[in-house]
Formats: structure tokens, C-alpha cells, sequence
């Protein structure tokens, strides 16, 4: 199968794999396991940032975030499109007892005027007190956007001015940063916490580290507990996102420039109306009106090929290491015989 349906369908390479066997591991929840530890500190010092968390997943690092920015009855501001809005179970609600006030930008980003016009005033006992600004980078429904650092600033601006915390999901930031030739300082000066995902483009097993001040982490930490996300011997992930941090962020522009390539055979497909922007390894493309969707996707599956329809004729690739250069020719032959 040549699987395009998310990067979150990576599997460990080989070299990864010895280094997981070869981790020394000990009780994360008594802060024993020094390949845990190792993993924090040295994602938190890439970062610029005091302290880091090691969870299994980048729902719950969100989710540990947005529990410690806010109290019951706030509110937070993100894009419509935002992973933790959309694809969260609800846990902002569930979790936080917060609600949302989710507002259109363009391709999954969110634009500083358009914060500044949903603040609510913080005087008003009739309104929800905002308290949270998030933002995704790369942004997944918005088909792999990265943020300018300048419109991070519009944005930080803001809530430094009102009182609002700031926190990046950063579950492809990896790409972002790639992408834009950008340092990963450049964001940790720039929120209060990040949460940066080792499981899509990096090709770890599991996990996803919550960044932050160290007061932020001690209170993530208790917050985790609570949430069922301390583990034990888990040395053996975190050995995976050592290996990932120093061997596989450079290797994603080789995932870029596979989506690129299938947008260019996309672009001259008599089936397709439109298709994204690529930034970075996610392509999100459109089927002309008049063509037939399940025979597309028909076609595709039938050559061995998954992907995902996202409805109403919209449908999405996303590259990573395990499609090799030449899946991408033979899926781009197979797209080229449906004219």
C-alpha cells in the first residue's frame, strides 16, 4: 500500500528502533528514567524554553495546556479549522470547562485584527473572560500552512497587552520550521507553552512534548497525572524522540518536495478544480464538480493507493518517510491515466 492518508502513519526506521532497544529506562512518575528526562531537557533547551513534559499524545499536551491557561468558564480563541477545536473529542469542555470562540482566517491561521475584535471585555459579567489564544502551525484542515513570524507577533502583541496566554500546537511545527528556515527559538521566545509532536513527520512511535516556564510544567505535570498520562518505563519512546531530534527534522524537506510533486500532476488533471498552496507535506486539492468522487477514490485504492476525502469533493495527500520518492511517480501515474 502506498499510504497517504496522514504522516501519524510513520513507522520506526531501523536505526530508531536500536536506539529504543538500547535506552536506559527507570519510573518517569518518581522522575527516574533518564532517557525521559533527557528528552525533556533537551527539547526544552532546543526551544529556549525552561522545562518540558513528555506525554503520549499531542491531544493530551494541548489538552494539559489549555487546563492550565485557563479556569472553568473562559474562553479561548483559535481558528475554525483548529485541531483542538475539531478533532479533540470536545476536551475543551470536557477537560477545562472552557468554550471556544473559533474564527475564520485564511488556510487554518488566524489574523491579529481578527483577535482583537473577538476579545471579550473583560468588565462585562454577561461574557465569557477570554483567556487563551491558539494557534496551529502547520496547520492541518488549512492543508499545511506555516504562520510568518511577523503575524505571530501581531498576534502575541495582543495578548500581551490583555492579559492572554499564548499557546502553539505545534503537532507539525517540525515542517514549519523547514519550510521557512525558521529555529525553533524563534517560537519559544514567542508563546507561553508549545506542544511539539514526535509521532507524524519525525516518525516516532508515540509522544509529544509540552513546553514551558517551570512553574507552567509543575503545574502540566500534576494536570497530566490527573489526565492518566504518566507513565512508567517509557524510556523507550522518549529514546525514539532523541533519535528523531538529532536525524530526522532536515530529511522532512524531502516530504515537501514530494507533495510538490504530486501537486504539479494534480494541476494538470482534467478531474481536479483547484489545488492548495503546498507549504510543507500536507495537499489538499478539489475534484471538479462534475466528476465522479467515488470513482476516484475507487481508482486509487484499487492501484493500492489511501488516501483521505474530507467531503463535499476535497481531498487531502500527506507525504512523509515511509512513501518513498518513486510511490509518489507511480501514484502520479495513476492519477495521469484517470484523463
Amino acid at each position: 500500500m502506498i499510504d497517504l492518508r496522514s504522516d501519524t502513519f510513520t513507522k520506526p526506521l531501523p536505526n530508531m528502533l536500536k536506539a529504543m532497544w538500547a535506552a536506559e529506562v527507570g519510573d518517569d512518575v518518581f522522575g527516574e528514567d533518564p532517557t525521559i528526562n533527557a528528552l525533556e531537557k533537551k527539547a526544552a533547551a532546543l526551544f529556549g524554553m525552561e522545562a518540558a513534559v513528555f506525554c503520549p499524545s499531542g491531544t493530551m499536551t494541548n489538552q494539559i495546556a489549555i487546563n492550565v491557561h485557563t479556569r472553568p468558564g473562559q474562553e479561548i480563541i483559535c481558528h475554525e479549522y483548529s485541531h483542538v477545536y475539531n478533532y479533540e473529542g470536545g476536551g475543551i469542555a470536557f477537560n477545562s470547562g472552557c468554550q471556544v470562540r473559533p474564527l475564520a482566517g485564511p488556510r487554518g491561521k488566524l489574523e491579529a485584527n481578527s483577535v482583537a475584535a473577538a476579545l471579550q471585555n473583560p468588565l462585562d459579567m454577561h461574557a465569557a473572560t477570554s483567556r487563551l489564544v491558539v494557534l496551529e502551525n502547520t496547520t492541518n484542515k488549512g492543508g499545511g500552512a506555516c504562520y510568518e513570524l511577523s503575524e505571530i507577533d501581531a498576534i502575541k502583541s495582543i495578548c500581551d497587552e490583555k492579559g492572554l496566554g499564548l499557546h502553539l500546537d505545534g503537532a507539525r511545527l517540525w515542517n514549519a520550521l523547514v519550510a521557512k528556515n525558521q529555529k525553533p527559538s524563534d517560537f519559544g521566545s514567542r508563546f507561553d507553552s508549545i506542544s511539539i509532536c514526535l509521532s507524524k513527520g519525525l516518525g516516532c512511535p508515540v509522544g509529544s512534548l509540552l513546553l514551558g516556564s517551570n512553574e507552567f510544567i509543575r503545574e502540566a505535570r500534576f494536570v497530566r497525572k490527573k489526565f492518566g498520562g504518566a507513565m512508567r518505563q517509557a524510556g523507550y519512546l522518549a529514546a525514539a524522540g532523541i533519535y528523531a531530534l538529532d536525524h530526522h527534522i532536515e530529511r522532512l524537506s524531502e516530504d515537501h518536495a514530494k507533495a510538490k510533486t504530486l501537486a504539479d500532476t494534480l494541476k494538470s488533471s482534467p478531474w481536479i478544480e483547484k489545488v492548495e498552496t503546498v507549504e510543507t507535506n500536507i495537499l489538499i486539492f478539489n475534484l471538479k464538480a462534475d466528476k465522479n468522487i467515488v470513482a476516484f477514490n475507487s481508482a486509487l485504492k484499487a492501484e493500492g493507493i489511501l488516501h483521505i476525502d474530507m467531503g463535499q469533493g476535497k481531498q487531502r495527500f500527506v507525504t512523509h518517510h515511509d512513501v518513498s520518492f518513486e510511490d509518489i511517480d507511480k501514484v502520479c501515474q495513476v492519477i495521469g491515466d484517470l484523463a
